[in-house]
């Protein structure tokens, strides 16, 4: 799963503040997913507004609907899993897709068109801060958002399942 990532684009580097401002956030939690799904999908996940980080699409079963729902997330590698960070643009709410992992830890996750079935579960402790850190270094964005959230900010770790088992 690993690939060498090149440096953010001067564009998206210069869009982080715009994203993160509590403007921008509020826009961008309400809009984001609606460009990039339908982008990444069409594209095969090759590409999305945010194509200079590692975007991913999670496909979780709602907590209380029932319904699949499919949010696009920025991505850390941990071997065979893959973490993502439930900052919400730093919304003080938790996102929907914690609430549905919680309640339900199975979830497709779609890299690059690859699907694959996961396990979830939160990190905490060491495994949580190590994963931060490696989140922060990769998107300077979540840093911005965690004192807006004023909570502690989840930390997913998807896990492939075994079709076999």
């Amino acid at each position: 799963m690993s690939e060498q990532r090149s440096k953010p684009s001067l564009f998206t580097r210069a869009m982080i503040p715009i994203v993160t401002s509590r403007m921008g956030a509020s826009f961008f939690r309400r809009v984001m997913h609606r460009i990039d799904v339908p982008l990444l999908r069409l594209t095969g996940g090759r590409f999305s507004f945010a194509s200079s980080y590692p975007v991913l699409l999670l496909t979780t079963t709602g907590a209380k609907s029932g319904k699949k729902r499919t949010i696009p997330l920025l991505y850390v590698e941990r071997g065979e899993s893959v973490a993502v960070i439930g900052t919400r643009f730093g919304s003080t709410k938790h996102p929907g897709w914690y609430h549905n992992l919680r309640a339900r830890p199975e979830a497709t996750v779609t890299i690059k068109g690859k699907s694959m079935m996961c396990s979830a579960r939160e990190a905490e402790g060491d495994e949580r801060a190590e994963i931060w850190n490696e989140a922060t270094q990769i998107y300077s964005g979540y840093e911005k958002y965690a004192p807006h959230a004023n909570r502690k900010i989840p930390v997913m770790v998807l896990t492939p399942v075994s079709e076999d088992a």
